[in-house]
């Protein structure tokens, strides 16, 4: 009896290990792969970043110099050159960002998410004074974690709704967090343009976009940052939303 056991028990050790090492082996590979791929999305955008400079330089001379020579049309020509290579600029600059995140090591710290949530509102408020935007921000409120990517994140999730809001009058921000299931979950809400949860699964992807770009600029970048940096954190972000009716991004931390 104890003999076709133990072999049995042996067997079953075997197979573990063999599935333990195939394990190790695909995720070292996956690994390296996303290495591969961060280390290929830094020199694309870096190395396309200087002939973009040197076009919207070339174009804001044209403009300032050249610019009476020039009809109304090639005026125009000029305009939408420059804006295209700066928006360019801003995707190339959002997916430096990004792979920045990605290699990084964490420098993991208390941060006072409130105090953050205060400083980002002066700072919208001084970008755009012509907006009314009423802000609810929980008193108290932090985390553990690395402060300069956590800051990334609330500034993010925080232009996000005072973007979507713009059309309201006045629009409404919160902040705060609360426990569900034993952890802390934080969240920022709005009452904005909302959008459809048949695309959630669309929103922490980079360049997609829930909203036509003639209707909210943006690189769609700026939540897929939000996202990469709360995974190296060992946490998940989410949304609920509805067309017209604001959307509430949460997040939790390990």
């Amino acid at each position: 009896m104890s003999g076709p056991s133990h072999t049995g028990e042996e067997d079953l050790r075997c197979r573990v290990q063999e599935l333990e090492h195939r394990v190790a082996e695909l995720t070292e590979a996956l690994d390296a792969s996303n290495r591969e791929l961060q280390t290929f999305s830094y020199s694309v955008s870096h190395d396309l970043r200087a002939p973009l400079t040197i076009i919207d330089g070339f174009a804001r001379a044209l403009m300032e110099d050249c610019a009476e020579q020039l009809d109304s049309q090639g005026q125009d020509y000029l305009r939408r050159i420059r804006i295209a290579s700066q928006r360019m600029g801003n995707l190339i600059n959002g997916l430096l960002n990004l792979s920045r995140i990605a290699r990084e090591p964490l420098c993991p710290d208390t941060a006072n998410l409130s105090e953050m949530v205060r400083t980002i509102e002066m700072e919208l408020r001084y970008l755009y004074p012509e907006r009314n935007v009423l802000f609810t921000i929980e008193d108290g409120v932090t985390a553990q974690g690395d402060r300069r990517m956590l800051r990334a994140v609330m500034d993010n999730l925080l232009r996000n709704a005072w973007k979507f809001s713009v059309a309201r009058d006045p629009a409404h921000i919160t902040f705060g967090a609360c426990a569900q299931e034993g952890k802390t979950v934080y969240f920022v809400k709005d009452d904005g343009a909302g959008f459809d949860m048949a695309f959630a699964d669309r929103l922490f992807i980079p360049f997609q976009r829930m909203h036509q770009g003639k209707e909210f600029e943006g690189t769609g970048i700026g939540l897929a940052t939000a996202h990469q940096i709360i995974r190296r954190h060992g946490g998940r972000i989410w949304a609920e939303a509805a067309p017209g009716a604001g959307a509430t991004f949460y997040f939790t931390l390990n």
